[in-house]
């Protein structure tokens, strides 16, 4: 099996090769048949790699304790869900996983496009196999996944692995990273397509229209991705928390950042002819902050509790990123005049603007994050002293970049494009104003005192109002002109531009998630070491331990504090932190009990015994509106989707509009559905 395996990898590697050069002599000669050879060559590599998976997972689920990576990473008292997980949970198949993936993608495009974009199709494979053939270098040379155990000339079966990571043996860990990996990969799409027609010299549209679809999927992979990491740090780890600005959680939200300004930016492109070298600029970081994000996992640059651990596999991706950036800036520049924008800015008060500053913020943003994530590094080199950047940084600088994005999210549906007449400014902003300082008035006049919470609120109202306005008077339009109740008038207007009004639920959202995000300004937090019987306060809350149990299974053995909740005297829950340790590695994990309500989330986490008597340790948290951070990515998921569903009227957009107009441009009808 491990031959067959390794042998896969080696034959994935060679025909990767072959892609390569079949596609960019192809290209250079007009060759079908050499372009032709190179799109089957994607095929055979996807059919090698899915191979080399297979086996891999055959011998997690078997338990062939032969290779170093089985044995390393599940046992045998592993339920069957954390021994398919363990296929990402390590360097090594984690690295095949990524490869699997990119295989699979590249599969994909061939497939749907191979009687399309006949000019630029070569160059795409030729980018993608060039990224496969790094990673299969990876996967053959450097971190091989089918390692044997060797004594002498002998090979050996160990009796049992070590399991996998206790962290990792959870539910959200098995679809976590298989999303954020889907996201990674999946933005080599975009960047292919948009190297290709630079290389190309095809028209600028051309390549966003074809890959706008797969820009949104990836988006929300990513966006699935890391949330389910929030939710996963939130639950598994036990500090009190979904965000702690780590080196890795930060490297996952990087590109999503990048990609977010891309998908704004390029609207900008679509209907104006604007900002073509902006939109290169962030397709290709956005790609290279997800091979980045790769290596910092990895390379043990920095010191994380999702990172692999310290290895020499930085240095091939440092390798990589430098051939590749350096590639990548040397194209655009030379095709600078191929990048002309066909428009321009024509006042400060237009929805171009509001884009613009949208993109420069989201860049600001993730300029702090990268700046705080490699500080460390960067302090070390100059200085020989390593100075750690914290979560209050981060928090210092996001917070205010944040509430301004927020605002733009408010502002730019009613701003017109081009220019707005001040009539309608007034017209548009005067009840989500209105509404912004009334709802901060009342709330400070209830005792809030923080400034920033204060304005987050206001301006989630001020962006819900605006949102809720552009629904209304489509939807009434629409029923009266229709006949139409409103219910099925809001579907029909949503249909009718599904990209438009999904956009707004995504923003709907976010303002849902920034609700739960303010809420972490009133948190509360109590370690307490109690004493059976006990209770001790946290919030509106009394805590009394009522019982402690143990056990065992044939994976972990366990200990559990059965607390009582009460309310003013009531009891209203009884929750059951629990301890582990695991046999296998012999580590220790957390499995938190959460009494969960829109309001506030109670937090209980059983830390340790009691150091004296019959007792535990039991960490408190009180969250106010945590719960709206998971509602709002419901609604950014579902705002996603019917994004991607087609409209059911077809626009092609003029490059003029009408000014004063607060309307997405003027469109053209070029097909319809609807009823006349």
């Amino acid at each position: 099996m491990e031959n067959i395996g390794a042998l896969s990898l080696l034959l994935a590697f060679c025909v990767a090769i072959f892609a390569f050069f079949s596609a960019v002599v192809g290209a250079l000669r007009k060759n079908m048949f050499l372009v032709a050879a190179s799109q089957r060559a994607v095929y055979i590599v996807w059919a090698l790699m899915t191979t080399a998976s297979g086996l891999l997972m055959y011998g997690l689920i078997e338990g062939d304790f032969r290779l170093q990576y089985v044995a390393g990473h599940v046992n045998k008292a592993m339920p069957l869900m954390y021994k398919i997980t363990a296929w990402w949970g390590g360097q090594e198949g984690s690295l095949l996983f990524w490869s699997w993936i990119l295989s699979s993608y590249g599969a994909v495009v061939v497939l749907t496009n191979r009687k399309q974009f006949k000019k630029i199709m070569p160059w795409v494979i030729a980018i993608m196999m060039f990224t496969q053939i790094f990673f299969l270098i990876l996967n053959n040379f450097v971190v091989p996944p089918f390692q044997l155990w060797a004594i002498g000339r002998g090979i050996i079966a160990m009796p049992d692995g070590q399991g996998l990571n206790p962290l990792l043996q959870t539910p959200s860990m098995a679809i976590h990273p298989p999303m954020l990996y889907l996201g990674y990969v999946g933005f080599i799409v975009p960047f292919a397509f948009a190297i290709a027609s630079l290389i190309t010299k095809q028209a600028g549209d051309e390549w966003i229209h074809t890959t706008r679809r797969w820009t949104l999927v990836t988006w929300l992979f990513q966006t699935v991705g890391v949330t389910l990491g929030m939710g996963w740090a939130y639950y598994v780890l036990g500090w009190g928390g979904y965000w702690g600005w780590d080196p890795v959680e930060n490297a996952s939200i990087l590109p999503w950042i990048t990609a977010t300004a891309f998908l704004h930016s390029v609207m900008m492109q679509e209907k104006k002819g604007m900002m073509k070298v902006w939109n290169m600029v962030l397709v290709s970081a956005t790609f290279f902050l997800c091979i980045f994000g790769t290596m910092l996992t990895r390379s043990g640059l920095v010191q994380s509790v999702h990172a692999f651990g310290v290895s020499q596999i930085g240095n091939y991706f440092a390798t990589f990123l430098a051939i590749s950036i350096a590639a990548t800036v040397w194209l655009i520049l030379d095709r600078l005049e191929f990048l002309k924008s066909e428009s321009h800015l024509e006042s400060v008060v237009s929805r171009e603007s509001s884009f613009l500053f949208n993109n420069l913020l989201l860049l600001a943003s993730c300029f702090a994050v990268l700046w705080g994530t490699l500080f460390p590094v960067i302090s070390e080199a100059v200085t020989g002293e390593k100075i750690s950047v914290d979560a209050p940084f981060f928090n210092r600088v996001n917070i205010p970049i944040g509430l301004f994005l927020l605002l733009l999210t408010g502002i730019g549906p009613l701003v017109a494009w081009r220019r707005s007449s001040v009539d309608s400014l007034k017209r548009n902003f005067f009840w989500p104003t209105v509404s912004m300082f009334i709802l901060m008035a009342a709330l400070f006049g209830a005792g809030i005192r923080n400034e920033y919470a204060l304005l987050s609120f206001g301006l989630c109202l001020f962006v819900t109002v605006t949102i809720f306005s552009e629904f209304i008077k489509g939807t009434i339009a629409i029923a009266h002109k229709d006949g139409m109740n409103y219910v099925r008038a809001v579907v029909e207007l949503t249909h009718r531009n599904t990209r438009r009004y999904g956009g707004y639920l995504v923003h709907m959202g976010i303002v849902v998630m920034f609700v739960g995000f303010t809420g972490a300004a009133f948190n509360l937090d109590l370690v307490s070491e109690v004493s059976m019987g006990k209770a001790f306060n946290i919030g509106r809350y009394e805590l009394k331990v009522t019982d402690l149990k143990d056990g065992e299974n044939d994976n972990f053995a366990w200990m559990k504090a059965s607390i009582d909740v009460f309310v003013n005297g009531e009891k209203i829950d009884t929750l059951e932190p629990e301890r582990r340790i695991y046999k296998a590695s012999r580590q220790p994990a957390s499995h938190v009990a959460i009494r969960r309500r829109m309001g506030e989330d109670l937090f209980l986490n059983f830390a340790a015994m009691a150091t004296q008597g019959q007792g535990a340790v039991i960490q408190a948290y009180v969250f106010p509106l945590v719960s709206w951070v998971w509602a709002g990515f419901w609604v950014v998921l579902i705002g996603t989707l019917i994004c991607l569903v087609p409209s059911k009227i077809k626009y092609s957009y003029a490059r003029t509009e009408v000014v004063g107009a607060t309307s997405n441009a003027v469109p053209k009808v070029v097909e319809s559905n609807a009823k006349s």
